[in-house]
């Protein structure tokens, strides 16, 4: 598994941007990963996935996140980010950084290998 250490969480007003960042370390000992993802759990519900990206930086992103997030990643600095715009209360969350080292996308947590510590994003 590779390490993910998430940051960027924080309070911020309905309509704010937040930026949050992946770094990923320790690729070089085991499988690389092909798809990163952003996943986010409230308390007493389901963890969902939010964005997810592959090694092509082919993209996919859950309904409700749709033309407000965007999901990036820089090799060269081995990060994955999530642009968040036009936040609302209900992204109030913590946010994690996943990654699987299989090719068929999945929204499904179970099939994400690696995980970070996660981040609180609070929007109100």
């Amino acid at each position: 598994h590779v390490q993910l250490v998430e940051s960027g969480g924080g309070s911020v007003r309905p309509g704010g941007s937040l930026t949050l960042s992946c770094a990923v370390s320790g690729s070089g000992d085991t499988a690389s990963p092909y798809w990163m993802a952003w996943f986010r759990q409230v308390p007493g519900k389901k963890r969902e996935g939010v964005a997810a990206i592959d090694s092509d930086d082919t993209t996919n992103y859950a309904d409700s996140v749709k033309g407000r997030f965007t999901i990036s990643q820089d090799n060269a600095k081995a990060t994955v980010y999530l642009q968040m715009n036009l936040l609302k209360p209900e992204d109030t969350a913590m946010y994690y950084c996943a990654a699987s080292t299989s090719r068929c996308y999945s929204r499904r947590p179970d099939d994400y290998e690696s995980w970070g510590q996660g981040t609180q994003v609070t929007v109100s």
